[in-house]
């Protein structure tokens, strides 16, 4: 451990969209922020090659140069951008208290308020084929990447209501669209796999899995194999949606913090605030509705005015006290 404790007024965990646009906020109310990256610096932006549906990019964007421009407007208001890895936490649970984060197992920090924005990252198969096309036309957001792929045969993984609403969102723009089921049942509501049943263009098919994907620099096809019969079968295809859902990156506020089931961290109402005073969560990590850009930029505005408005409550309270 370090021999000195760093102490701040406002700590931002992550450094997606939540992340810097919270930063941005937060630093032109002179929160003076103070952002560690964690391990992927950018979020799971930067391994998106074309950004066409954030507002203000006309021409549309690639991921990582979207979050280097998002990066150098924090630190034009005086953002302190950091690459490190917040290792642990003990977070205060009154109302001024100090909260107490370690950033790669040395360096202790202590600060007044914590914007959470570490996101969630994407379940995938695992398979060297697919991990090669990453970015190549292997997507794990069908909203986020589906209109590259108009007028053209896709396919999609999953079985779970966001796979059923994916695939369908798919079959509006794409040509064809093959749903592959691992099992010989979907998860999806009732009132879901009949909207993907009565959808003409898209073809579902059970007790099948993904062997191979099958392309050089691009996706050409999909080699499949039915785990009952283990025959295998080919199809020819531009774009792999894999929805086999999303893991938040919340493992190191366990215990600490409230959260649903699935580790997403629950917000109060409308706010971005957590059962934690002078803690704020903000962007996927604690959305798993709509996991957008444009929605997680729009609660880490939400995030950094919560904590301005925490923060100005505390100083009234102990100036009132004092």
């Amino acid at each position: 451990m370090s021999d000195t404790i760093e102490r701040i007024k406002c700590l931002i965990i992550g450094s997606g969209p939540a992340g810097y646009t919270a930063a941005i906020y937060a630093a032109r109310a002179d929160l003076k922020p103070i952002m560690y990256t964690g391990m992927e610096p950018g979020g799971q932006l930067t391994t998106t090659t074309e950004v066409d549906n954030f507002p203000g990019y006309p021409e549309g964007i690639d991921g990582p140069t979207m979050m280097v421009q998002l990066q150098q407007q924090a630190e034009r208001f005086g953002t302190e951008v950091r690459i490190g890895m917040v290792t642990s936490v003990e977070f205060s649970k009154e109302v001024g208290g100090i909260h107490k984060v370690t950033v790669d197992n040395t360096k202790e920090i202590e600060a007044e308020a914590v914007i959470i924005s570490t996101g969630a990252t994407a379940k995938y198969l695992g398979l060297p084929s697919e991990q090669k096309l990453r970015g190549g036309g292997v997507s794990a957001c069908a909203v986020c990447d589906g209109f590259f792929y108009k007028g053209q045969d896709v396919a999609i993984v999953g079985a779970g209501d966001t796979a059923a609403e994916e695939a369908t969102y798919l079959s509006n723009i794409c040509s064809s669209v093959t749903m592959l089921v691992r099992k010989d049942y979907m998860r999806a509501s009732k009132a879901m796999q009949h909207r993907v049943n009565n959808t003409p263009n898209l073809k579902v098919l059970y007790n099948t899995e993904v062997d191979e994907v099958l392309g050089d620099q691009v996706v050409e096809g999909l080699r499949m194999v039915n785990n009952q019969t283990g025959e295998k079968s080919e199809i020819s295809i531009t774009g792999l949606f894999i929805a086999i859902g999303h893991k938040p990156n919340t493992d190191i506020f366990k215990g600490q913090i409230d959260m649903d089931d699935t580790g997403y961290i629950i917000t109060e109402g409308k706010s971005t605030k957590t059962n934690i005073p002078g803690v704020f969560a903000s962007g996927d990590v604690q959305d798993k509705e709509y996991r957008q850009a444009v929605t997680a930029a729009g609660t880490g505005c939400m995030a950094a005015l919560d904590a301005e408005r925490y923060l100005a409550t505390v100083e009234t309270s102990e100036e009132v006290s004092a």
